[in-house]
């Protein structure tokens, strides 16, 4: 099969930036801003492992990529892009792929939507009486209601790869709640999501395929204890992207998890749960935390997880695929086989490998 594969290039400096993205990019940026998009390594990494098996073209998702997936009408599009603006960033190239009737890997443009929209996923999950953290949006602490107890996390409501959960976003006081409202309001102009806090174990979970059908792969254990001394037990931004390096890699990770049998079904079952009732589909990581009972809830689901290749990068989807057994071209071909098979493309793909 011909297959695109649709992306983001993460940018250093405003002075690398295409003239395409220079047109959004008016206003004072936050640090963290393009913490979703990939490296270079990365992209090259899944075009090396798609094209073990595939024809493959590269379309960097900017305001030029209408024109290049009309001219091109691939098979398939992997869709890795992220976007950049907004609470929709993730479902433009699904939605445009959509107009154009092409193919595609991973969730549609509403369930993007709403996995981006902490507040949106926090309310369909709780209707699915599927267990998650107490929660409200918030703009100034005096209104937050007598029920919550410190301490309580604060997160931007519209933001992914740990971007505005500091250090600090854990807070034990209304003072620290406002100024940490006032941060993500002046960071991020929107409002914060303000959760329980959970004490308890947490694990990310990768899932492969779809419906009742979807593998969940090995279980990974983020240690927490292993943070720098002083550090809150949260997986914030600075244990993600600063204290956890390549060159010096935090040893943060446990995979398999070590979990008794009933409670890795627990978790198991509950991250197939959110997976189907949030309609995600061929691929997604949720990350689970235990409360002071032990008992597993949801705290995020992303459906467009990250991938970096190499081991010491600390990537945890792709170390759960090693952990199955799984190369990573295996991973990512893995994805690309159960779109096939959602969208009845079996045929194609299979003709095709008998051609290699």
């Amino acid at each position: 099969m011909h297959i695109v594969l649709s992306f983001n290039q993460s940018v250093a400096e405003e002075d690398d930036q295409p003239p395409s993205l220079k047109q959004l990019n008016t206003q004072h940026t936050p640090q963290d801003l393009y913490a979703e998009w990939d490296d270079i390594e990365t992209i090259q990494a899944v075009a090396e492992a798609l094209g073990q098996e595939h024809q493959v073209s590269l379309v960097n998702a900017d305001l030029d990529a209408f024109a290049k997936f009309r001219a091109l009408r691939p098979d398939l599009v992997f869709n890795m892009a992220e976007g950049l603006y907004g609470g929709s960033r993730e479902s433009q190239i699904p939605a445009m792929l959509e107009m154009l009737q092409i193919p595609y890997t991973g969730s549609d443009p509403v369930t993007l939507g709403i996995c981006l929209d902490k507040l949106r996923t926090k309310e369909i999950l709780t209707f699915h009486q599927i267990p998650n953290p107490a929660f409200v949006q918030l703009r100034h602490a005096s209104d937050l209601p007598v029920h919550f107890n410190f301490p309580v996390l604060v997160k931007p409501t519209l933001e992914g790869s740990s971007k505005g959960i500091t250090d600090k976003s854990l807070v034990h006081n209304a003072m620290e709640l406002q100024i940490q409202l006032d941060s993500v309001w002046s960071g991020y102009q929107q409002p914060a999501l303000v959760e329980e806090f959970l004490c308890g174990r947490e694990f990310t979970v990768a899932l492969i395929g779809n419906g009742t059908a979807v593998q969940v792969l090995p279980i990974v254990e983020i240690d927490l204890s292993t943070l720098p001394a002083g550090a809150n037990p949260i997986y914030s931004y600075e244990a993600k992207w600063l204290w956890d390096t390549e060159i010096a890699p935090l040893q943060i990770f446990h995979c398999p998890a070590q979990l008794e049998p009933l409670l890795q079904r627990k978790i198991e079952d509950l991250c197939r749960k959110a997976f189907i009732h949030l309609g995600c589909r061929d691929w997604c990581r949720v990350d689970v935390r235990l409360d002071a009972s032990g008992h597993p809830q949801i705290i995020e689901v992303n459906p467009l997880p990250g991938v970096l290749p190499r081991p010491e990068q600390n990537s945890c989807f792709p170390k759960a695929a090693r952990a199955a057994g799984l190369s990573y071209p295996e991973m990512i071909l893995s994805v690309v086989n159960a779109a096939c098979e959602r969208l009845d493309l079996v045929e194609k793909n299979d003709a095709h490998r008998c051609l290699l």
